[in-house]
């Protein structure tokens, strides 16, 4: 049936694929109402721009009379371009740099920049042949040039198959290791395809595509794993039934899989209280792919468990090795035999790394972050050095003029320019552009600093300080433009991420006092996992704001962090940390409702799972790891960022904090008060309550006599919870 849903959906997916948006717009804020006034009351300054920048040869100026031919036959080429609506001429409007050198023009389309097909850029490039053939160097900018998001190349290959290395050392089978990247290919081949095929009806990004891709494949090798590393643990067993370790497996692991799969998609699904309509599709599309991934790890991974049937029983071991010789067990041990230094440590380690996340800048990629051997940031490049870095942060001031009397708008229009001009920061203020019936006007200003630089952002401040002063005239101003709304999109943004953290927080705080029925363990859990999130937050700022590693990661320049990578960061290490927090911590308190020993069963549950959190985290790693070499750069800080915090969280916080704390704790940890513990739903997520296996395992286990190191008897034996006997 699985199988029978991938060709379908496939099939929609390939044949019906939906267009993807590139425009990462919030409804609302001040720029967008200045672009939705614009198409509506002047549609032919509403539409994509493409800037062409040229640049003569060495000891070569534009003034020459060959590049002035070669320049104006290619522009008028790029005129005849289906859809274009206006070229403007680099000699007329003097558009040249000082010392005649580089030269643009704007190419003005009807459409927004996103409906421009291929076929018109290519258009636009080819026209311009005449300049290159005459030795100038032409370069292609603006909102047109926008490169659109690719994935599958060799870095991410790799990540994939450096998580089957990593499977298949954990497994000790070629088979078992393929069988977790088999079940997350087809959950991610139904999810993405099906998110291809729903951008007919969704407005969806192209970055949507990508992070459903990212957190299911993720996932979906995970949560096979975790389940399919429980059923071998107990196929150690030879006189285990096959198909009795398949149910018990899916009854424990795949239990865990649902809750923590649960808080998964809830953390994805919550990026919808942003009101960031861009951001709640991207949530909610990695969402549903978080849910085909559980859903295929409690219904294909069992049918696949009993399909390969006794190939997955692990082989038994030549020499009658000790459990308690396990690097987990003896990792375990060390970290609480000295809990309190180690959670000292550990802590003041990660907030040392949290340091520069106080610096945290905001903003949406420019083209400067392209790759250094792309047209888009050979034309920022060219352009920073003709006219300065503000040419590629124009703004434009929109004033809306429409209850000004006819005669006075021009002189109003006046004032509001020279006012304009007095502002700090400018290079230029360009002529007002009236429409048809003068009821608007647009402003070009040319800010001193870059689209990336703060100087800018505080620019644009005092800019729409001057709201007032217009309005006394009867004027509506709005200052928009691409750099307006990149700083506008991370105002938004930044203003909803207390809201956030607070949802993320309680959600926690309820889901792991249900899981666990305790209170201090969901504490313990949310105060790791905004350690985590404050240490990736500042590894990620200090790689790609501060601009160490640069060269390391292909990094072309330095600038602020992606507007919605917090955002995103928070939702998705969320769901990750409770995935290593449920399988972790619900070993130890299995354990603990068996035997009743706080301190054994920390180091048993480190233990039993630490060499599946192991993998699943080394697995999580590779797979985000491989998106930082993708040329993307809201894809590349996205994949490090996660990577990184995958990283801290599951080495750091989980596998060496958490049980420091719970050695601490003790018995306190596992207390909840009365009045909780009426109205907590037990979901039993370590499979206390099963029903006894059938007899030919009972009979079995009671003719050997049980190694009290070898915990998978334990495990595999059913229990009464508070007596703390095993009953064989």
């Amino acid at each position: 049936m699985w199988l029978l849903l991938l060709a379908l959906i496939g099939s929609l997916g390939l044949s019906l694929a939906g267009p993807v948006s590139k425009n990462l717009t919030v409804p609302g804020i001040e720029s967008q109402q200045a672009q939705s006034l614009l198409r509506q009351k002047m549609p032919e300054a509403a539409g994509g721009t493409m800037r062409i920048v040229v640049a003569a040869p060495q000891g070569a100026t534009l003034d020459a009379e060959n590049a002035k031919a070669a320049v104006g036959r290619g522009l008028a080429a790029a005129a005849r371009v289906p859809g274009v609506v206006h070229v403007t001429d680099p000699y007329k409007s003097q558009t040249l740099s000082p010392d005649r050198t580089i030269a643009f023009a704007d190419v003005q389309f009807r459409d927004a920049a996103d409906e421009i097909p291929d076929t018109a850029k290519d258009a636009l490039a080819g026209s311009l042949a005449p300049a290159r053939d005459a030795g100038l160097q032409v370069e292609y900018g603006g909102s047109v040039m926008d490169p659109d998001t690719e994935v599958g190349g060799p870095a991410e290959i790799v990540g994939v198959v450096v998580a089957f290395a990593v499977l298949a050392v954990a497994l000790g089978s070629l088979i078992a290791a393929g069988l977790p990247l088999l079940t997350a290919l087809i959950g991610v081949g139904i999810g993405v395809l099906g998110v291809q095929f729903i951008a007919n009806a969704v407005e969806m990004t192209s970055t949507a595509t990508v992070l459903a891709l990212m957190i299911g494949l993720a996932v979906g090798i995970d949560y096979a794993l975790f389940i399919l590393a429980r059923h071998r643990e107990q196929l150690a067993d030879p006189d285990t039934d096959v198909e009795e370790s398949a149910a018990r497996a899916t009854a424990t692991a795949g239990s865990a899989v649902v809750f923590a799969g649960a808080t998964v998609i809830i953390a994805l699904a919550a990026l919808a209280v942003t009101g960031v309509p861009f951001l709640t599709v991207m949530g909610l599309a990695a969402a549903a792919t978080v849910l085909l991934a559980v859903l295929i790890a409690v219904t294909l991974v069992p049918a696949l468990l009993g399909l390969l049937g006794e190939r997955l029983r692990p082989r038994a071991p030549k020499t009658n090795r000790r459990k308690d010789t396990t690097w987990s067990l003896v990792w375990a041990r060390t970290v609480t035999r000295k809990p309190l230094l180690v959670l000292l440590a550990g802590t003041l380690g990660l907030l040392a790394v949290a340091m520069p996340a106080k610096d945290l800048r905001l903003g949406l990629p420019s083209h400067a972050s392209q790759p250094a051997t792309t047209t888009q940031h050979k034309s920022y490049d060219l352009l920073t050095k003709g006219f300065g870095p503000g040419f590629n942060a124009t703004l434009t001031a929109v004033v809306d003029t429409s209850r000004i009397p006819a005669i006075d708008r021009e002189a109003a229009l006046g004032r509001l320019a020279t006012s304009l001009d007095r502002v700090p920061g400018l290079t230029r203020v360009g002529t007002p552009i009236p429409n048809s019936d003068t009821t608007l006007a647009a402003i070009p200003v040319i800010p001193a600093t870059g689209p990336d630089d703060k100087a800018t952002t505080d620019l644009v401040a005092h800019l729409r300080d001057l709201k007032a002063g217009a309005a006394r005239d009867g004027a509506t101003l709005y200052i928009a433009g691409a750099t307006a709304a990149a700083i506008d999109v991370s105002a938004k943004l930044a203003d909803a991420l207390p809201l956030f953290i607070a949802i993320i927080v309680i959600l926690a705080l309820a889901l792991l006092t249900i899981a666990f029925r305790s209170v201090l363990v969901p504490l313990k859990a949310v105060a790791g996992f905004l350690l985590s999130i404050a240490a990736s937050l500042g590894a990620t700022v200090w790689v790609f704001q501060s601009g160490h590693l640069n060269g390391l990661l292909d990094i072309p320049t330095a600038g602020p962090v992606t507007a919605f990578l917090p955002v995103l960061l928070i939702g998705v290490l969320f769901g990750l940390a409770m995935d290593y927090e449920v399988f972790l911590v619900s070993r130890m308190r299995e354990h603990f409702q068996h035997t009743r020993d706080a301190d054994e069963a920390v180091t048993h549950g480190v233990a039993a799972s630490g060499r599946v959190v192991t993998a699943a985290a080394l697995i999580m790693v590779a797979v985000f790891g491989g998106f930082v070499f993708n040329h993307d750069p809201i894809i590349k800080s996205i994949g490090f960022a996660l990577a990184i915090g995958v990283f801290i969280d599951a080495f750091i916080v989980r596998m060496t904090l958490v049980p420091a704390a719970m050695a601490l704790l003790g018995h306190r940890a596992w207390t909840l008060p009365r009045w909780l513990d009426r109205i907590t739903p037990d979901v039993d997520v370590e499979g206390t309550n099963l029903p006894q296996p059938p007899a030919k395992t009972i009979a079995s286990a009671t003719e050997r006599t049980p190694d009290p190191a070898d915990h998978s008897q334990v495990l595999s034996s059913n229990v009464t919870p508070t007596s703390g006997v095993t009953r064989g």
